[in-house]
């Protein structure tokens, strides 16, 4: 592992850390609040005590780019059918066993970070690709913030939006700061049992539930993805109780995904989730009154349909990734009664399709 040096040009002070009186710094940036002394990184990785400050040490340094369907993200309600440019850095703010980005999240190399490109570059290169929109993915961007709202102002300025899959794990002041950059998230609620959070991840549950709140109150548009562990959250009774949760706090219009584990990192012991789960969690959400709810992970065109919650129609119907039909018109309006889909849309629906597509930088 390097250490840090502010004569790296990718690394750059940052401002939510506060002095001890002990001597040492601690990082305000979420929930963990690490305590560093001179020199030492916090747990995420990317983010350490030099000169007597917290510095990122991952600034437009990139663990790759890939173009992507955004409802790959998952996001089903926002600009469906467009194209997004994904990428991520290293390192995590949790500490999930059953990480399916490990090899990234959990990175302790600076070398895993083998890309790189300035905020103006990124946005640049979105446009030329074609891409509504760039995704902070593969790891969350809560620990490298000052990096993805520099990207984002820079796609703004050419149109593009900014899309943040996060775990949510992020303190009131910074959380206020960086969601005024972005325009989409979707928001990993892990479990619905703090037991879970603590021995799982190694966080806690409330201080997500409070970011999933404090969404609700903004312009950001957001959908939900809960990832189904046999025998450590699946119990239709959770299920149950984190619906009632999310249609009381959320409202019925929050898109909610549903989607299949499959073993990774140190959870390789778990069997992979039976699609019957995920179609039994969907259909618990639904007698909840939650009107958008997929599955993911798992062919099933059925927990991939949107279906207009007026009519009862399928408006969007998705194989995979594939829009196999579309009954929206430009604003989102179902065609057969007039009814207003939730979401965020912006004329014809896009053609991108399944298609995954590796990006290479060369513009630093």
């Amino acid at each position: 592992m390097d250490t840090l040096s502010l004569a790296d040009p990718h690394t750059v002070p940052t401002k939510y850390w506060h002095e001890l009186p002990d001597g040492r710094i601690q990082c305000d940036i979420c929930p963990r609040n690490c305590r560093l002394h001179e020199g030492q990184r916090g747990l995420c990785f990317v983010r350490g005590r030099i000169d007597n400050q917290v510095v990122l040490a991952s600034y437009g340094r990139s663990s790759g780019f890939c173009v992507d369907p955004v409802e790959k993200k998952p996001l089903n309600h926002f600009l469906p059918g467009t194209a997004v440019l994904s990428f991520g850095t290293a390192g995590c703010n949790l500490a999930c066993r059953f990480c399916q980005n490990w090899d990234i999240s959990k990175s302790r190399e600076i070398d895993t970070l083998s890309s790189a490109a300035s905020p103006e570059a990124l946005a640049v290169e979105a446009e030329r690709l074609g891409c509504r929109s760039v995704a902070f993915t593969y790891n969350d961007p809560v620990i490298f913030m000052e990096y993805a709202m520099d990207v984002a102002d820079a796609c703004h300025a050419r149109g593009i939006k900014a899309i943040a899959v996060s775990a949510g794990y992020m303190n009131a002041a910074p959380r206020e700061e960086f969601y005024r950059h972005i325009d989409a998230a979707n928001i990993d609620l892990k479990a619905f049992t703090d037991s879970f959070y603590q021995k799982i991840t190694f966080a806690k549950l409330p201080m997500v539930l409070e970011t999933l709140e404090y969404l609700r109150g903004t312009d950001v548009w957001f959908e939900v993805t809960t990832l189904l562990i046999p025998g450590h959250n699946d119990a239709p009774d959770e299920i149950a109780q984190e619906c009632d949760w999310f249609a009381e706090h959320l409202g019925p219009d929050v898109p909610l995904h549903f989607t299949a584990f499959h073993p990774d990192f140190k959870m390789r012991d778990v069997p992979p989730t039976p699609p019957e789960t995920l179609r039994m969690a969907r259909r618990i959400a639904r007698e909840r009154g939650l009107r958008y709810v997929y599955t993911g992970n798992v062919h099933d065109p059925g927990g991939g349909t949107t279906q207009c919650p007026g009519c009862g129609a399928g408006v969007v119907v998705r194989d995979w990734y594939d829009i196999q039909r579309y009954e929206l018109t430009g604003s989102g309006r179902c065609v057969h009664c007039g009814h207003q889909v939730s979401g965020v849309y912006d004329g014809a629906v896009g053609t991108w399709g399944r298609r995954r597509m590796p990006v290479q930088m060369y513009r630093a």
